[in-house]
């Protein structure tokens, strides 16, 4: 497919999103299924362009004066691929396949190409309903914040200490183009271009092996902070697919035991396969049944519980972009509700001297600090402790990580800007000896 058609296509693909709201990676299944003349190169180029188009929403509706698909596909070009007006009316020909010629007022939206005078939310890309949310947290700062969120992730991976050395990963994924994370002494990054095919990890004999998996730096390091030490008894409460789990697994050198649940057990299918493949022994997978409470055994005998909270997902906005234009005030309520619940139940757990860590890949004071105060203001045998007793994990790292990173008095915030990780709270609370 030549440029200008892969550019039809993306305006097809966004189209079809918006007239049917749903996650653009099915959208841009059900094309590809119709189109199957298109080459996976293609279908990753055509990808990139619905996903810069749907991170960079906001700004290339403003700069163009409206917001239809077409619209915003010609205003990220200019926003975020940096083209010139002659090079998009060069991909806007008219021609067999490409798009209609650009219109006068197109030429001259881009031409002008400013953005003074543009409201936070636009330059920050994010929902005008969440700028007052945006405000509390950055200030003066949430329109760079919400940028931050809005670029393209790299891909990172982890090393499985319980198998293998960061050290020696490095000489071995070297056609990969790894580097070693800026942060997690067990982490390794890949960037990526624009328009690139993500590798295929699940393929290399490394992950077949177990010796590595993908996950962002930001949730290795909110694992990695929870601080899990040989010998202990572990809930990981909301496990979900088990990343977070294998992390603390290899924290405890298999030592110990971790008990890791999911409200959802749909959740918690993916977790066996890599527990096995991992070669973790020290995990016991609970899986709910009914209203049974499965953890009622380990009441007030448990030395952490990670909370990997439900939430809105926020800070995963550089891997979701279309996730932002989706999500409603009330399903931030209902979130919150979730995450309230959680922590009381993660106190019945823990022991006294123990400790809840708890963590939310959310930006939000709402679903982070209120949450925690809130905690500990009906709990008075619970104290939060200050950030800085986390950071013995990170090493020499943790001078540096802890005047990146935004510190409040419940706990600290990650951000893309910040940190070049998503965006992750992670607040340590101990219960009273």
């Amino acid at each position: 497919m030549t440029p200008s058609a892969r550019l039809s296509a993306a305006i097809e693909v966004l189209s079809d999103i918006e007239a049917r709201p749903r996650p653009a990676a099915a959208a841009l299944k059900d094309w590809g299924l119709v189109h199957r003349f298109a080459g996976s190169g293609d279908r990753a180029a055509i990808a990139g362009l619905v996903y810069d188009a749907l991170r960079r929403r906001a700004s290339s509706a403003w700069l163009m004066g409206e917001a239809s698909p077409r619209a915003v596909l010609i205003g990220m070009l200019r926003r975020e691929r940096g083209l010139g007006a002659p090079e998009i009316e060069a991909l806007c020909s008219g021609a067999r396949y490409a798009p209609a010629s650009l219109t006068d007022v197109e030429r001259t939206a881009l031409g002008r190409a400013s953005f003074a005078g543009a409201p936070a939310h636009v330059e920050g890309e994010y929902p005008d309903w969440l700028d007052p949310y945006f405000t509390r947290v950055f200030g003066d700062e949430r329109a760079a914040e919400g940028a931050a969120l809005a670029s393209r992730a790299p891909l990172d991976l982890r090393v499985n200490t319980l198998k293998a050395e960061r050290e020696d990963m490095l000489p071995k994924l070297a056609h990969l183009n790894v580097e070693p994370a800026r942060w997690s002494p067990i982490g390794l990054r890949i960037q990526l271009a624009a328009e690139a095919k993500n590798p295929a990890i699940h393929a290399e004999p490394a992950f077949l092996k177990g010796l590595i998996e993908i996950q962002d730096e930001g949730s290795q390091l909110a694992a990695l902070l929870a601080g899990a030490k040989p010998g202990e008894q572990v809930v990981d409460l909301c496990a979900g697919a088990g990343g977070k789990t294998l992390v603390l697994a290899a924290a405890m050198e298999n030592r110990g035991q971790i008990y890791a649940t999911d409200a959802d057990k749909r959740r918690l299918a993916p977790i066996h396969q890599r527990i096995e493949r991992a070669g973790a022994r020290n995990i016991q997978v609970r899986t709910p049944r009914g209203a049974s409470a499965i953890l009622a055994d380990l009441a007030g005998r448990v030395d952490l519980v990670l909370i990997d909270a439900p939430c809105s997902g926020i800070g995963t906005w550089r891997r979701n972009p279309d996730a932002k234009w989706r999500i409603r005030p009330g399903a931030l309520a209902e979130r919150v509700k979730a995450q309230e619940a959680a922590l009381e139940r993660a106190a019945a757990l823990v022991k006294p001297g123990g400790r809840i860590v708890y963590v939310t890949c959310s930006i939000l004071a709402e679903e982070n600090d209120d949450q925690v105060r809130a905690f500990a203001g009906r709990r008075p045998d619970f104290s939060v402790e200050k950030p800085a007793n986390m950071l013995n994990p990170l090493g020499e790292r943790a001078y540096l990580f802890a005047h990146a990173v935004l510190i409040s008095d419940t706990g600290l915030l990650m951000t893309p800007r910040r940190t070049d990780t998503d965006g992750f709270f992670v607040s340590l609370i101990r219960r009273s000896a």
